[in-house]
């Protein structure tokens, strides 16, 4: 296992808050753009948090009022104009490649929304696990605006799962705006939070989780995902081994044990 305390990324913000790990993109006055830089490190990040012993979860906050503005139009889609086919599948590698990093990390993400979240900035808000959103939240997924196609990142197989697939379908076909209360009335937001408390909903939301039994979680976030493949009889057996797995945890000991103290049980992790 190593530690990720001491990160310290180019081309994005990262700082703990006790085992809760924060990240923020960097460029404000653009709105926060993304770079194939950002987008390889912030990959290669999280590939290395299933592996760091000191993150129990992640919060994306925006930055000067906005969370991401999608691909950098000159750093990103000029030079794509001008690559072979080579080069640009290996881009869109890349930046799939971070969604299934996410995924894969381990760790509860949360994603906390607060102006602009649109092309891949919208796609790291759905690839998280919860999102939080300010009522000025702007989300879209913006990819036909540009002549792309929606399916981007993921964007196909996953929006219609937590919104609906008529919606997604809106979404994706037009790269229309969602407005923050669609998104919340739609299920793509958990809840919306003033812009003045949003990071500390976001950390409260993260510190609860980290406070619990994080092997659990970590086996939950795997569930969530490789069960979207699996049929009803082998997600319910897939579950039976994951929760016999959690059984031999000390965590599990430790919260009977405090049940039958009548204390608050205190979890480790292990």
């Amino acid at each position: 296992m190593s530690s990720m305390a001491d990160l310290k990324p180019k081309h994005f913000i990262w700082r703990m808050e006790g085992s809760v790990a924060l990240i923020q993109l960097d460029r404000p006055d653009r709105k926060n753009p993304l770079t194939f830089d950002s987008y390889a490190e912030l990959r290669d990040t999280f590939r290395t948090l299933p592996y760091a012993d000191d993150v129990d979860a992640v919060v994306f906050l925006p930055n000067g009022g906005n969370f991401c503005s999608g691909g950098d139009v000159h750093d990103i889609i000029g030079p794509l104009i001008d690559m072979d086919m080579k080069g640009l599948l290996a881009f869109t590698r890349m930046t799939g490649d971070l969604v299934k990093a996410m995924i894969a990390c381990n760790k509860p993400i949360i994603s906390a929304v607060d102006g602009v979240a649109v092309g891949a900035g919208a796609i790291i808000a759905m690839a998280s696990d919860m999102r939080l959103a300010t009522p000025e939240a702007k989300t879209a997924f913006l990819f036909t605006r540009v002549g792309l196609a929606g399916c981007d990142m993921g964007a196909c197989a996953m929006l219609p799962r937590i919104i609906g697939q008529g919606r997604a379908a809106e979404l994706l076909y037009t790269g229309r705006s969602m407005s923050a209360e669609e998104g919340e009335r739609w299920g793509f937001y958990n809840r919306l939070v003033a812009a003045d408390a949003l990071e500390a909903e976001a950390l409260n939301m993260a510190a609860r989780i980290a406070a619990g039994p994080t092997f659990a979680h970590g086996i939950t976030k795997t569930q969530l995902n490789q069960e979207w493949s699996m049929g009803l009889e082998q997600a319910i057996e897939a579950e039976a081994q994951a929760q016999a797995i959690c059984m031999q945890t000390k965590d599990f000991e430790r919260a009977y044990r405090a049940f039958v103290a009548k204390e608050k049980p205190v979890f480790e992790g292990d």
